[in-house]
Formats: C-alpha cells, structure tokens, sequence
C-alpha cells in the first residue's frame, strides 16, 4: 500500500508473525462451545505438564501470506456435540476474528478431532 502525505509517498507494509495469527484463532476456537481444548502433539501435552501456564497457540499450525491465512487445528470435543456443527462455527468465528483483527482473509481451515471427552473426564483432567 502507497500512501501520499506533503506530496510524498510512503511505502506502508503491515505483516503478522505467525504466532500472532495462532493466538487470535487459539482464543476464539477455544470460545466455541463444544471445544474443550486445542491439542498438539505429544511433547507439547508433556510441555504443558512441566510449565505452569497454557499455551493459546497449542495445537494450531498457521501459514501467513501477504493477506491471507491457511489454519490447522486439533481439538478435543465435548462428546454427544455435532462435530460438523462445532466445525462450521469455529470456522466462522475465527474467520470473522482474523479479518477484523488483522485485515487478511482465511483461505484454508482445517479442524482434525483428535479426541472426544465427557464432562466427567474433562474434570479428572484438571484435578
């Protein structure tokens, strides 16, 4: 983008670490009823065990473009909740959370469940 200010031009470049984009998803997804956590891979369940906080980013992979994004996400639902209805609503809430935050566009989204959990469990879990 070139703006022109006194009759000079600036060249203007907003960009995005990736992390940022992970984070703005990671709060959003985890906001979607049905989602009981955003899940890496093994080393990053043992990290989280080790540190004392949570990590947003966990289990998100993000691909930053110019002005577009392409997300993937793991995820633990909650069990007896519609996969395909948790699907499509994480989607557009965090599409709607990157264009207004950022200005840039999903363009690709994947959501793999790696897991179902009952509420009982997901209270074993934090005890």
């Amino acid at each position: 983008m070139t703006t022109t200010t006194n009759n000079k031009a600036i060249d203007e470049q907003l960009t995005f670490d990736d992390q940022v984009i992970e984070k703005i998803a990671g709060i959003t997804a985890n906001k979607v009823p049905g989602i009981l956590s955003l899940d890496g891979n093994m080393f990053s369940e043992l990290a989280d065990k080790v540190t004392s906080g949570s990590n947003p980013t966990k289990g998100i992979d993000a691909d930053v473009g110019e002005k577009q994004v392409a997300l993937k996400m793991e995820a633990t639902i909650e069990y007896g909740k519609s996969a395909p209805e948790i699907f499509k609503a994480v989607c557009s809430e965090v599409q709607y959370a990157i264009n207004k935050m950022t200005g840039l566009n999903l363009v690709k989204f994947e959501l793999h469940i790696n897991d179902v959990k009952t509420k009982e469990e997901v209270g074993k879990d934090t005890k």
